[in-house]
């Protein structure tokens, strides 16, 4: 262990020893980093199918956490247990852990569970943001068989001195406040950002897992009126940005991002007992630092940083015992830290030809706990990449990609993973483009699923899948108006796919099931312009996502084999139309997903399978510009046809409700 911490040592200071070029190119334009226009011919991404998020999004939905822009906006369906509660990704029809998730470049994936929960992500804090989809993500990192979620920030070079500040107030005693503050010149930028998010989240619903009364006409049950109570939260968070750039060749930051979540968490809706009888709660404590250094030159970029990630997750469960009081029956904590390092280069020999090679050394402790049922373990876990494209441009015509990475994980190495793509311009010089890749795909099993006690399985194999996927894209601007579309089929096998099932020893036990095929179809079209002073912007999304147990048979039995998995909607879609006319703004939010099955066996009851719904959201607002100062009043209205619904079973989701949102800038 002490000569791997030394390597691990060594890569984090290797940028202080070196130096070499950077990149300089159409993406990158130095003094300042600008984005001019969307290309989507470039051979560096040949063959990804790549979403960049649109900033009218982001802007739309800074006061909401990411698992919603990402269910109401991405083909990603996100399983939330409740209305600020654990919320986890399925990408492309797979387990949430096969979606990995960056930030300015480090992995925020916990060690343990090898999940991210969005909602504990505020999209205030984010810049920009892109999913890269299936083996697209192997060019950040392996174990996204789903695909990766890619969040930034980014500086403002032209910023001397801005404020904003945002209230927002709404349904369930929910209060929302965010603050930043920039200043800087052409040399040094700082940005600071804090939030603080609080709510009773005490909405009522009704309760169709119960029916306490029969209904003399109809002879049915009557489900009764019910409310969502101990579901309260509290979050705190700062977000810190140091950018310096002594010259027009390198740039230095540093960023540190801290957060704390306080949150209780309800009772499931079948619960029929004394809610006040049992308490529990969750804490998170996250903090994450980034230092990054980049040096560009007309040829190459060096790119090197170093991260570390610190997080404590705190659950308590407490029981009332007649003459005692509430009494614990579970005091779990756990500690995860990470260190993080990467140095990447890019070159480009010609206008037609391009590497990029980089080495990631990663270091992970876990210690977990609970000091009621004397159960744990701490572990730890060393992760060396290394990785490396190559890029070719023909004639403007076709692009090709290969990409390759292999890694080794605590004294043993990985599967190879290459990856191989193309981009084929049907038309000269028109963005009709044919694209396609061939590739491979590993995902380690977790500390969780190989040391947890009890019911950890470390015989557990490594899963493995082969995927390709086709698409065209097109992308299309006529005067002042911009058309971008773009459908893919995609098909992926993974062997040795982990699950939890419950087990005689009467807790549940990891298993590798034999293969998974999950397969589907992506389509997104994006629609901008003007129409004398209205201007516009329509969003929408569909998904086909069939993700099929192929496992064995004497394992999940007779009922299972060949269906879908838990969760996963065949059919989901959504849709964003936005007009804005005079600092007046109406934006209109369509999400759907069809019936969800919650058994393996695919059982069609009632208390077997989720509804399908349709989700619709509508907020409006006006903008005045008061010269050196702005101001902004929204009001949004969210389930604006009152929808009862859920997204876990057991878990309901809040009706009708209202936020109202005020901004001020200068």
């Amino acid at each position: 262990m002490l000569k791997k911490r030394h390597l691990l040592f060594l890569i984090a200071f290797m940028p202080l020893f070196a130096y070499s070029q950077g990149m300089l190119d159409s993406i990158y334009q130095i003094p300042e980093v600008i984005k001019t226009a969307e290309r989507i011919f470039k051979k560096e991404t040949a063959g990804m199918k790549q979403t960049e998020v649109d900033t009218l999004v982001l802007l739309e939905k800074k006061s909401v956490s990411l698992s919603e822009l990402l269910s109401e906006n991405t083909p990603v369906f996100i399983k939330s247990h409740g209305r600020g509660a654990l919320a986890t990704a399925s990408f492309r029809g797979t387990a949430p852990s096969h979606t990995q998730v960056t930030w300015n470049g480090i992995n925020i994936n916990s060690p343990m569970t090898g999940m991210v929960d969005f909602s504990l992500i505020p999209v205030y804090v984010v810049d920009d943001m892109n999913l890269k989809h299936g083996a697209s993500s192997l060019s950040e990192q392996s174990g996204g068989l789903g695909g990766s979620i890619n969040i930034n920030n980014k500086p403002d070079w032209n910023n001397k001195f801005g404020l904003k500040y945002r209230q927002g107030t709404g349904s369930y005693s929910t209060y929302d406040e965010f603050l930043q503050v920039g200043l800087g010149n052409k040399k040094v930028q700082s940005k600071t950002r804090v939030y603080h998010s609080k709510s009773n989240n005490d909405y009522t619903y009704i309760n169709k897992s119960i029916g306490n009364n029969i209904n003399p006409q109809t002879g049915g049950y009557i489900n009764p009126l019910d409310t969502n109570k101990h579901a309260d939260w509290t979050k705190y968070g700062l977000l810190q940005e140091i950018y310096y750039r002594p010259n027009d060749k390198n740039i230095v930051s540093a960023t540190y991002w801290g957060q704390y979540a306080d949150r209780t968490i309800p009772r499931v809706t079948s619960f029929e007992g004394d809610e006040n009888a049992n308490l529990n709660n969750q804490k998170d404590y996250d903090h994450k630092v980034v230092l990054k250094w980049s040096n560009y030159s007309e040829k190459g970029k060096l790119y090197a940083n170093s991260g570390y990630s610190h997080k404590n997750l705190d659950y308590t469960l407490h029981n009332q015992v007649p003459g005692q009081g509430l009494l614990a029956a579970i005091y779990s904590e756990s500690c995860s830290r990470s260190y993080l390092n990467k140095v990447s280069y890019d070159y480009n020999f010609s206008k037609t030809f391009s590497l990029k090679a980089s080495l990631d050394g990663n270091y992970h402790s876990v210690i977990s706990k609970d000091s009621v049922t004397k159960t744990g373990y701490t572990e730890e876990r060393t992760e060396l990449s290394a990785f490396l494209s190559l890029h070719k441009n023909f004639a403007d015509r076709l692009n090709l990609m290969l990409m390759m990475r292999q890694e080794y994980v605590d004294d043993d190495f990985t599967p190879f993973v290459p990856f191989f793509g193309f981009d084929f311009r049907l038309i000269k010089e028109k963005d009709l483009i044919l694209k396609g890749n061939i590739a491979r795909n590993f995902h380690m099993p977790t500390l969780n699923d190989l040391y947890w006690l009890p019911g950890g399985n470390p015989d557990l194999l490594p899963e493995e899948g082969f995927s390709f996927e086709f698409g065209l894209a097109y992308q299309k601007k006529i005067k002042r108006h911009k058309l971008h579309t773009e459908i893919t089929y995609y098909r992926t096998d993974i062997d040795n796919w982990i699950v939890w099932l419950p087990t005689y020893k009467g807790y549940w036990e990891p298993l590798n099931i034999k293969r998974v095929l999950s397969q589907g179809l992506e389509a997104n079209i994006k629609l901008s312009g003007q129409i004398g002073k209205f201007s516009y912007r329509t969003l929408f999304n569909y998904a086909y996502t069939s993700s099929i147990n192929y496992g064995d048979i004497k394992v999940w039995g007779d009922e299972s084999y060949g269906k879908q998995l838990v969760y996963v909607p065949l059919h989901s879609g959504n849709a964003l139309l936005n007009i804005g006319y005079k600092g007046f703004f109406i934006t209109y939010q369509y999400n759907y997903y069809n019936e969800r099955f919650t058994t393996s066996s695919n059982n069609i009851s009632k208390r077997d399978w989720l509804y399908p719904y349709h989700m619709n959201d509508i907020s409006m607002g006006k903008n005045l510009d008061l010269k050196k100062i702005k101001l902004s009043a929204e009001l949004k209205v969210y389930n604006l046809f009152d929808e009862t619904y859920h997204s876990i079973l057991y878990r309901p989701m809040p009706g009708r409700n209202y936020l109202l949102t005020l901004t001020f800038q200068f």
